[in-house]
């Protein structure tokens, strides 16, 4: 089942919709990244995508370190 989720960047309101489970779990995580009641400004919006990518890239490096020790044994 689909769900709105709201989020609002520089007085506009962007509706975006997704599955349920996903849509429980993005709430959570917008709630730490941005004034999930407000606005938002651009830079908020950069900062928190910088920051996702960031734990994107460490969660990469984690894995292939993983796979490497599993080729090795």
């Amino acid at each position: 089942m689909k769900m709105k989720v709201s989020l609002t960047l520089n007085a506009k309101r962007y509706d975006i919709d997704v599955e349920e489970d996903f849509a429980r779990f993005l709430i959570l995580q917008m709630k730490q990244d941005f004034n999930f009641e407000g606005n938002n400004d651009l830079k908020l919006l950069l900062q928190a995508y910088v920051r996702k990518n960031f734990a994107l890239y460490e969660q990469e490096k984690q894995a292939l370190k993983l796979i490497e020790q599993i080729q090795t044994l």
